[in-house]
C-alpha cells in the first residue's frame, strides 16, 4: 500500500509486545499467501492493524480486500503518471483537496469537488484516480492523522447533469466500495451546497453502503459544519483557497512521482 509509518510515531504503540507479535503473525500470513502481494512494511502493516482496531482476522480481511481492489481497478491504479496530460489538468483543477491540519476532533479533512472537473472533457475514472494518487500521498505524509479518521467535505457548488451522468450504479458501487478498502476510516462525508434534488442522487450511493457509513453521510444546502482551522476561504474557513491548495498538491504529487512507480508493484496476483 501507499503507507509509509514511522515506528516511533506517537500514538502507536509500536513497542508493546502484543503489537509485534500480531505484525509477525501478519507478515507470516503474506508470506503463506503471496498473492496478495502487499507492501509488507511494519509501518504499513501497523496502519492496517490500528484502523481495524487490532483484530487479527479483520485486519486481514481489510489487506486482502484493499490490494485485490488495487489489482481490479487497473484504471485507478495502474499508470498513475503525474505528468501525463489528462493527470496534469484534474491536479491543476483541485478535485481532491485535503486540508491542512486537522478538524476539531483531530480528523483529517478532505474537499471533494464533485463538479471541478468538466464531464465533456474528463472521464470520472480520471477523477477517481487523481482523487486516489492525493489520497495515497496524504496517507504516507500524514499517517497519524489519517488514523485518528478521514471527513470528506464534497463540495457540490456547480453540479450539473453532466455529472451525475457520468456516475452510472457500477461506477457508484466500485466508489463506495473504495472508500470501504481503505484503512482510513471515514468518519463523516458531508455534502454541502447540495441541490434540492440531491438525496435522489445519493440514494444510489446509500444503497452500495454499510449502515454505519450511512449514517455518517450528512447533507447540508449550504456550507460545513466542519470545525477546522484552516478550512478553505472558498466555503467560509480561513485557510489558502482551493486554487492555492490545487497548486500545492500537483507539486507534490509531481515531486513524488518514484512513490507511484514503487507502489505500483504492491497489488494482489489475481487468477487467470
Amino acid at each position: 500500500m501507499l503507507l509509509h509509518v514511522s515506528r516511533k510515531v506517537g500514538t502507536y504503540d509500536t513497542e508493546s509486545e502484543r503489537t509485534r507479535l500480531q505484525i509477525q503473525h501478519i507478515s507470516q500470513w503474506l508470506k503463506e499467501n503471496p498473492n496478495v502481494n502487499a507492501n509488507s512494511d511494519f509501518g504499513n502493516l501497523l496502519f492496517f492493524l490500528r484502523s481495524c482496531k487490532y483484530d487479527l482476522e479483520r485486519t486481514k480481511k481489510k489487506i486482502k480486500h484493499f490490494y485485490q481492489m488495487r489489482a481490479e481497478r487497473v484504471e485507478w491504479f495502474a499508470n498513475r503518471d503525474p505528468f501525463l496530460p489528462e493527470i496534469q489538468e484534474l491536479l491543476k483543477l483541485g478535485v481532491f483537496l485535503p486540508v491542512d491540519g486537522v478538524d476539531s476532533k483531530n480528523r483529517k479533512v478532505v474537499i471533494i469537488r464533485a463538479a471541478a472537473h468538466d464531464p465533456k472533457l474528463h472521464s470520472q475514472n480520471n477523477v477517481f484516480k487523481v482523487s486516489k494518487m492525493v489520497l495515497d500521498l496524504l496517507l504516507k505524509f500524514e499517517p497519524d492523522n489519517c488514523g485518528q479518521g478521514i471527513v470528506g467535505i464534497f463540495d457540490m457548488t456547480g453540479v450539473q447533469l453532466g455529472h451525475a451522468l457520468q456516475l452510472n450504479p457500477r461506477l457508484i458501487k466500485r466508489s463506495v466500495e473504495s472508500w470501504q478498502a481503505y484503512p482510513c476510516q471515514p468518519k463523516l462525508l458531508e455534502f454541502i451546497n447540495a441541490p434540492t434534488h440531491v438525496n435522489i442522487f445519493l440514494n444510489t450511493f446509500r444503497l452500495f453502503m454499510t449502515q454505519k457509513m450511512r449514517s455518517r453521510v450528512v447533507v447540508q444546502k449550504r456550507s460545513t459544519t466542519v470545525v477546522c482551522a484552516k478550512l478553505p476561504r472558498d466555503i467560509g474557513g480561513n485557510g489558502p483557497s482551493y486554487k492555492e491548495l490545487a497548486a500545492k498538491w500537483k507539486q507534490l504529487v509531481e515531486d513524488n512521482v518514484n512513490f507511484y512507480q514503487e507502489y505500483e508493484k504492491y497489488k494482489s496476483i489475481l487468477p487467470t
